[in-house]
């Protein structure tokens, strides 16, 4: 029963912090770190924790696309927090790229004062700037996902192919260092890779909720990235590993 106990209290701290090393788990909970060890490898073998650089994560397998209704509650001050700083990255007469999310729609609420040029993906963010008289919107166009409702298919991959924009905005249901950024779908893969492929900045901008999960298909390594976007609550210890890769780490 007391290993069962301390099973459930790593666990329970794991849901709230995106990283633990064993010295924390042994405060937490008050046990030995050998006793510690013994526990993680125990979840390890059940498949509920990933070992990572400097501690463990829990382990956060997203299987499919959530929908924009169930994503756009969540986390909401920490996307507008997200979406203030990403706003800060663009100069009047940019090119910019949205990826579709509520994170980069929170973006787009941050920008109509601004003469640019914008390309997306996400039917929301290209009705809404649609309104803007200052902005030129282009949507990548193809077939509509339900879940997300942006596009998705060869059409949109051809024209993102064909552009250099200044900064390119990318968003993800889930991000780590050691997987990058992942996708559940091939599809959506191909097309985010591409979304980012020839901007001369390509940002992340992702709360830090999402930071350790994974899904199937990798988008991109983190450090093929110039700048991450996240909010200030990620485990100390996984900030200072975010900051060695070669892209800037900014905490809204």
């Amino acid at each position: 029963m007391k290993q069962q106990r301390r099973l459930e209290q790593i666990l329970d701290y794991l849901k709230s912090h995106n990283l633990a090393t064993v010295g924390q788990l042994v405060a937490a909970i008050d046990a030995s770190p050998a006793t510690i060890r013994r526990d993680l490898i125990r979840l390890d073998g059940q498949g509920m924790i990933t070992r990572s650089h400097g501690g463990v994560v829990l382990n956060r397998f997203i299987p499919g696309q959530p929908t924009t209704g169930e994503k756009q509650w969540r986390n909401r001050q920490q996307k507008l927090a997200i979406a203030r700083y990403g706003a800060s990255l663009i100069n009047p007469g940019d090119t910019v790229i949205l990826d579709a999310g509520t994170t980069t729609l929170a973006l787009a609420h941050q920008i109509t004062h601004l003469p640019l040029r914008v390309i997306t993906t996400d039917l929301h963010i290209a009705l809404f700037l649609a309104a803007s008289q200052q902005i030129e919107v282009t949507i990548t166009g193809g077939r509509i996902d339900d879940s997300s409702q942006s596009c998705i298919g060869d059409h949109g991959r051809r024209l993102l192919r064909g552009i250099y924009p200044d900064v390119a905005f990318i968003s993800c249901n889930s991000w780590s260092l050691e997987k990058g950024i992942t996708t559940p779908t091939e599809e959506k893969a191909g097309l985010k890779q591409d979304l980012i492929a020839s901007a001369r900045r390509r940002v992340l901008v992702a709360d830090s909720s999402k930071y350790g999960a994974y899904s199937m298909y990798c988008v991109a390594p983190l450090a093929t990235l110039t700048d991450m976007i996240t909010d200030g609550a990620l485990a100390t210890e996984v900030v200072r590993q975010l900051k060695v890769l070669p892209g800037n780490l900014h905490l809204a």
